[in-house]
């Protein structure tokens, strides 16, 4: 072999594998990052062979080098971009626009479930009132009191939410403060990690016998990341979370991916789950992952695989031009925790919808089963909207509803923070109509909120009754961008209907009309969930 071609290849390599060494890119052609990685090895050969053969220039010599260095960069100029439209090519061939079913089949969805039959009536004892952010404010404190720990390390902003032994738990590791700190530690390891209590708010920092030294704040070979591609080194891997197991012992949960192209729809094939402290991890397939571990698919993905569902189940050309059934999730989701597993829950709204939600969804972060239930209803901001209204005078701010099944209603319930974090007050708010707001003072407890809500709620509103009836008055109502129609029948009966309900038949109703509805019996006003003109 030509010494100035061994000569190329061997600092390529160096380089090659310094490279890796920070990059740590899967070595599968199935992800883009591998493909980056390979160009710039391409790059960096072409460069170092085509200047490793520039003599000490000439008049004639010059000309001959200046030729090589144009035909060997000419080359690379042509290589480079032809692995990109190779990619883009393959990436056409495997995008929605021929494959719309692949992309809708990602995720099962069991519609028109029965929210009352799959959801238990509430347990205020089962419920995480705490998010993170007021759980990072306890873990921070906890820390904060720990004099030996505080200063060599720092809490991870993780927070977890888990399900421990039957308590909902939000679970997060400590980590090296910095560089000389990891220097300092890295003998012994990080020896502990902070659980805070969703439901009570207990905090507390678990200190660990053996210490944990495979950590994304650790270097070299310990640094999480290193130690899981020098393992798996063909794996893509997705979100990273802690977690432990029931008998407290921690472990990193990684998914690893399966693309279709490059780079194109995503599916969680199975988890690896890593000991920090000794470094040993097993791979599982989805189907074959311990009970105890809660999160599996990562929200965003179940998000985006919905979302998919909703907009190709009826065809690509149909997201886009018909879009007749096309669905979206609305911004923000929160966790449900449920027969000794962690739900994500988030809303259903149409793609041109107003500020409403057409049901929800429930999906199983183990297993990825989801439930679809079709309840018209309010947005979630628009119910937290409704809520800090309510109190707009203390200027508190809402966190994310939590959808509760409250005297067999959907129910949001959530707490209003003031502006240092701190949860002052708790606020429930009717799904089906937001305006059906009560809040209580959080020092009265929970459920002393909950019947305060109660006493002003509707009783249960399950069963759908029938009946035709003659429009006696018809008057209508924007609320928050929703229209609304609110009727008087001719025993004076009240009733009131959103838009979305029929929005061919109600702009057109006027009095003396007869129509056959489907209503719920809310005490004073009936809310009316189907209309139609009587045949």
């Amino acid at each position: 072999m030509n010494k100035k071609v061994l000569i190329s290849i061997l600092v390529t390599l160096v380089l090659s594998l310094i490279i890796y060494y920070f990059t740590l890119p899967p070595l599968n052609p199935s992800a883009i990052s591998f493909w980056l990685y390979i160009v710039t090895i391409l790059a960096i050969y072409y460069i170092i062979s085509t200047f490793i053969n520039v003599s000490v220039p000439s008049r004639i010599s010059f000309v001959k080098n200046r030729m090589n260095i144009d035909f060997k960069l000419g080359k690379l100029i042509f290589v480079i971009p032809a692995i990109f439209i190779i990619i883009l090519i393959v990436n056409l061939i495997c995008s929605p626009i021929f494959n719309a079913n692949s992309y809708a089949n990602r995720i099962e969805v069991l519609e028109n479930k029965d929210f009352t039959k799959d959801i238990p009536e509430v347990d205020f004892n089962m419920i995480p009132l705490l998010d993170k952010e007021s759980s990072q404010k306890l873990g921070d404190r906890t820390m904060g009191s720990m004099t030996d720990l505080v200063s060599q390390f720092y809490v991870s902003d993780l927070y977890t939410q888990i399900n421990y032994n039957n308590d909902i738990i939000r679970v997060t590791p400590l980590e090296y403060a910095d560089m000389i700190k990891y220097f300092t530690n890295r003998g012994e390891g990080i020896k502990g990690y902070i659980t805070v209590n969703s439901v009570n708010g207990e905090a507390k920092l678990v200190r660990l016998e053996k210490g944990m030294k495979y950590m994304p704040s650790a270097m070299f070979f310990e640094n999480l990341n290193r130690k899981l591609r020098i393992s798996y080194p063909t794996k893509i891997f997705g979100a990273k979370s802690f977690e432990i197991d029931n008998e407290g012992n921690p472990y990193w949960i990684v998914e690893t991916l399966s693309y279709k192209g490059i780079g194109l729809r995503e599916e969680v094939n199975g988890v690896i789950v890593l000991n920090p402290i000794t470094g040993s991890s097993k791979w599982y397939s989805v189907k074959d992952v311990p009970k105890w571990i809660d999160h599996v698919y990562n929200a965003e993905l179940i998000i985006d695989q919905f979302d998919n569902w909703g907009e190709y189940k009826n065809g690509f050309f149909n997201s886009i031009f018909g879009q007749k059934g096309v669905v979206n999730t609305t911004e923000g989701y929160n966790y449900l925790a449920m027969n000794d597993d962690i739900y994500l829950y988030t809303g259903v709204t149409s793609v041109s919808s107003d500020e409403s939600n057409l049901g929800f969804i429930l999906t199983n972060m183990r297993t990825k089963e989801t439930h679809m239930y079709s309840i018209a209803g309010a947005e979630e901001f628009s119910a937290m909207a409704s809520a800090e209204g309510v109190v707009q005078d203390k200027k508190y701010r809402a966190t994310f509803p939590l959808l509760i099944n409250l005297n067999n209603r959907p129910t949001y319930l959530m707490s209003l923070k003031d502006n240092a974090g701190l949860v002052k007050m708790y606020a429930f708010v009717d799904v089906v109509d937001y305006q059906k707001v009560t809040t209580s003072d959080s020092s009265l407890g929970i459920e002393e909120a909950a019947r305060l809500y109660l006493n002003d709620a509707p009783s249960d509103t399950t069963t759908n009754l029938e009946e035709e009836m003659q429009i006696k008055n018809i008057t209508s109502a924007v609320i928050d961008g929703v229209t609304y129609y609110y009727l008087t029948d001719s025993n004076d009966n009240r009733y009131s209907v959103s838009i979305k309900v029929n929005k061919n038949l109600l702009p057109f109703l006027k009095s003396n009309d007869v129509v056959k509805v489907k209503y719920k019996n809310n005490n004073q006003i009936r809310t009316i969930t189907e209309i139609n003109v009587k045949n």
